[in-house]
């Protein structure tokens, strides 16, 4: 999708998360009431008491817990979940580490100097699978209600630039403007009208950018 106001898809990784949190809040708790105990009987001063308590201690609060996976399943189709702030130069994200060489370092590069002026540039959408890009458009057609004006948003998978990870969506507003305004530095231009923050390499560095085709339908 070539927009970024579409909810992620969370599901699975989601409730994987949650119950990893929930066992990690449980060991806390654990070990938390078992070493208040325990010295509730030191003050009492009942050696033997105090040694099993601690002991106890010592186990739940070295019990192993299982880690949420750092990578889901999403994310390795080139979603960014809810709350993730990507730099360009996260490229351990599939969604920046899979974009086309020359078009992450332009980016770079352009991040960089907006930085030295005070202006932080995200990626918020970057390299996507074929099964993401159609989920996506699956989900333009749910909210445009139709293909014909879901495609002036969202592109198929066979046409999509961030398929083929030629394509880069910035964030916030104010690094979209800076971009629109300085990106022909790097090769980057805006692409289309209606999305202020869809860039491609669409020049060359210093060139001269194209007029921005009126939506993603062409």
């Amino acid at each position: 999708m070539d927009t970024t106001d579409t909810p992620t898809e969370t599901g699975t990784s989601t409730g994987t998360a949650a119950r990893s949190g929930r066992r990690r809040l449980a060991a806390g708790a654990a070990a938390t009431a078992v070493l208040t105990l325990a010295g509730a009987c030191a003050a009492a001063d009942p050696p033997g008491t105090e040694a099993v308590l601690r002991t106890l201690a010592a186990t739940v609060t070295t019990s192993p817990v299982t880690a949420s996976p750092v990578t889901t399943e999403a994310e390795a189709d080139g979603e960014i979940p809810d709350g993730r702030t990507l730099s360009p130069s996260d490229t351990g994200s599939p969604a920046v580490g899979n974009l086309d060489g020359p078009l992450r370092e332009a980016l770079q590069r352009a991040a960089g100097d907006a930085r030295a002026q005070g202006i932080e540039m995200t990626v918020t959408s970057g390299w996507r699978s074929k099964a993401y890009q159609q989920r996506l458009l699956d989900r333009g057609v749910v909210k445009y209600g139709s293909l014909e004006q879901a495609r002036k948003f969202v592109n198929t998978p066979e046409k999509s630039a961030h398929v083929s990870g030629k394509a880069v969506d910035v964030g916030p507003t104010s690094a979209d403007y800076w971009l629109i305004q300085h990106g022909a530095r790097y090769g980057l231009c805006q692409v289309y009208a209606n999305e202020i923050w869809h860039f491609e390499l669409l020049t060359r560095p210093g060139g001269t950018c194209p007029a921005p085709l009126p939506d993603a339908a062409g």
